[in-house]
């Protein structure tokens, strides 16, 4: 596996660095050991899993205040998706800036989200399966979230919105 660095500090492209023969390959998506090298999170504690039926489907923006806060390494694993990470740590140089990165199942990539970001998704294949690796548990009274569409951030979904939640549409602005 080798770790990329992104434009927003703390968050990393994960990418599987494939061994190759005449069965197809093999690759590491996931070391304890060389994340805490890396001075990652290395203890998550819940996977779960989440399949969207249509094209165009939001997830997000999703977090958990302090002291619950999320770490998140997220996955691809069937179809395609644009994720995105918005930067809500206070004091940040970063401040209320989102990267958008694609995963899919074909390029095999994972987007490392760390404590203090809201997190979301938007699947540009129908039948799409993200998969999480997730620090701590969930815990409903310190679940928030940001709009999709805040104009504080101005995310450029790639696609209309086919489906989104309405709890997911209804977040408030960030700076409201």
């Amino acid at each position: 596996m080798k770790k990329v660095e992104t434009d927003l500090p703390g968050v990393f492209l994960i990418e599987p660095e494939p061994v190759r023969d005449e069965r197809g390959f093999f690759a590491r998506t996931w070391c304890r050991s060389l994340f805490s090298d890396w001075g990652l999170e290395s203890d998550f504690s819940q996977c779960s899993l989440s399949f969207n039926s249509l094209k165009g489907t939001v997830r997000g923006m999703h977090f958990q205040q302090e002291p619950f806060a999320e770490v998140k390494l997220v996955r691809c694993t069937q179809g395609a998706i644009v994720d995105v990470a918005i930067d809500l740590r206070p004091g940040s140089p970063t401040q209320f800036q989102s990267i958008i990165v694609e995963l899919s199942a074909e390029n095999r990539r994972a987007l490392y989200i760390p404590n203090g970001f809201a997190h979301g998704f938007q699947t540009l294949t129908p039948n799409t399966e993200v998969s999480y690796q997730i620090s701590g548990a969930y815990v409903a009274s310190a679940a928030l979230g940001c709009r999709f569409d805040d104009p504080a951030v101005q995310i450029a979904w790639p696609l209309p919105v086919a489906m989104i939640s309405e709890r997911d549409s209804n977040w408030p602005d960030l700076l409201t």
